[in-house]
């Protein structure tokens, strides 16, 4: 290894060696000795870096008060500036936001008050934590008419919701349980399975696409309430059962429907249909409504069984279904759910007062009148004949109804489950009711039952 002492200044220091004015070296003064002061003004190149020195000293002096001006500033200005990034890169609303009905929070607490709500005049109110009172679109005599009915009968379960098509007002809207108190708060907006409701979906996927009339007749196996979609299919050799597409659907003829789906509509359009009448979306954003289900069927056997109405998995809330049958009668046009009429201050000034508005069209106008010609055979002829006609075979009621009933056996909770969902006058509705009765070993009433004394209290004032 080298030794230090042998390396040169030159080697060690190469880049001062030497300077470029000139070819001599200058040596620095050794400290103790006297030199003499130089004081000759600077010239050429030296004069020319000296001015240039003076001019930026000149501009940093120039620009320290702007300088310190600035720091000053920059929090504040930082501040809008961040404030106008946000204003102009905020992303859109979301879909369900952008739906969302006016007033959508006071559904939820009006839901959660009703049991708490007394008769004030005519007129249905509760009171909030804050003061304000909830002027409810419930008619009291119609909620005990229903609600009394079920709790004197004492059913397991049995949820009523009652709507006027037109505007959306929910005209009732009560539970009760003899076996589960509790389960009444959330009945209205829970999921339970459809059963023969969904032939409604069914027949308004073939009839919105022209491929059947009310009065196609379909041909099958079986019998007419069978569960065993293997017995439907036509045999060639003849013999076949032959019925009416509207016979049917008053009747609930399940091989019918399920042939309606498999070989008249077909798969894309029933889950077509299903996604128009609000299954597998949020379609009541503001409300506690759960999403109503409806599967993808795998096969041939899955789809017959659901355009039936006898997938256990295809669910809907009783909310969801009185919709849907206001819907129908209203020329296939979906209104948002209105609870309360007004909320009222202490003060005395009213808010969140509701309008109408339109969520959805299910189906065309001639579809919705296909459809209440078919569903009025139920009333008449179908599975609610004695729900609404007397022993003698006269109607209870001089009001000609349009509904549809259901019936299959489910887990949660466990029982029986009968559905009445109709709407009357069958043209140009009033109301719209569905009711669920879910019996267990034994039955007290059924669902048709319920619906008959919501729609005689109705039409009898």
């Amino acid at each position: 290894m080298q030794d230090l002492k042998h390396l040169t200044k030159n080697k060690r220091f190469s880049g001062f060696g030497s300077s470029k004015t000139g070819g001599v070296n200058r040596r620095l003064p050794v400290f103790g000795t006297t030199s003499k002061l130089d004081l000759r003004l600077p010239d050429g190149k030296r004069l020319k870096h000296l001015k240039h020195l003076l001019l930026f000293l000149a501009i940093v002096l120039a620009l320290t008060p702007v300088c310190l001006y600035v720091l000053h500033q920059a929090p504040r200005t930082t501040t809008r500036l961040a404030s106008s990034l946000r204003v102009h890169t905020s992303p859109e609303p979301k879909l369900a936001e952008a739906a969302k009905p006016p007033g959508s929070s006071s559904f939820e607490t009006a839901s959660a008050l009703l049991d708490n709500a007394v008769m004030n005049g005519e007129q249905l109110t509760a009171r909030t934590s804050s003061g304000d009172t909830i002027h409810y679109t419930i008619q009291g005599d119609l909620q005990k008419r229903v609600h009394d009915f079920m709790a004197d009968n004492k059913v397991p379960y049995g949820v009523f919701v009652a709507i006027e098509p037109a505007t959306g007002r929910i005209l009732a809207m009560t539970a009760h349980s003899s076996v589960d108190p509790h389960w009444a708060q959330g009945a209205f907006f829970d999921l339970y399975p459809m059963a023969s409701l969904f032939k409604i979906v069914t027949a308004s996927a073939a009839l919105e696409h022209r491929k059947m009339t009310p009065e196609t007749v379909i041909e099958f196996r079986g019998g007419p309430y069978s569960e065993n979609p293997r017995y439907w299919e036509a045999s060639p050799r003849g013999k076949n059962n032959r019925m009416d597409v509207t016979f049917a659907m008053g009747k609930s003829i399940n091989p019918v429907y399920g042939r309606v789906a498999a070989d008249i509509a077909g798969k894309s359009l029933v889950l077509e249909s299903a996604r128009k009448f609000g299954f597998n979306q949020h379609l009541l954003p503001g409300t506690p409504a759960k999403e109503s289900k409806a599967t993808d069927p795998q096969s041939n056997h899955d789809l017959m069984l659901m355009g039936a109405g006898l997938d256990h998995e295809v669910k809907i809330s009783p909310l969801h279904a009185a919709l849907m049958m206001a819907a129908i009668g209203n020329d296939g046009r979906m209104m948002s759910p209105i609870l309360t009429e007004k909320v009222v201050d202490a003060g005395g000034t009213a808010r969140d007062t509701q309008t109408p508005r339109e969520l959805r069209q299910l189906v065309s106008p001639e579809t919705a009148s296909s459809l209440t010609r078919m569903l009025s055979r139920t009333v008449t002829h179908g599975t609610s004949r004695k729900a609404f006609h007397d022993r003698r075979g006269r109607p209870r009621l001089d009001v000609e109804i349009a509904a549809k009933t259901g019936s299959i056996n489910g887990t949660d909770p466990r029982g029986h489950y009968s559905w009445f969902a109709a709407y009357a006058p069958a043209h140009n509705p009033r109301i719209a009711v569905v009711a669920l009765v879910i019996n267990q070993d034994k039955w007290k009433i059924k669902s048709s039952q319920v619906g008959e004394k919501a729609l005689e209290e109705f039409f009898d004032k």
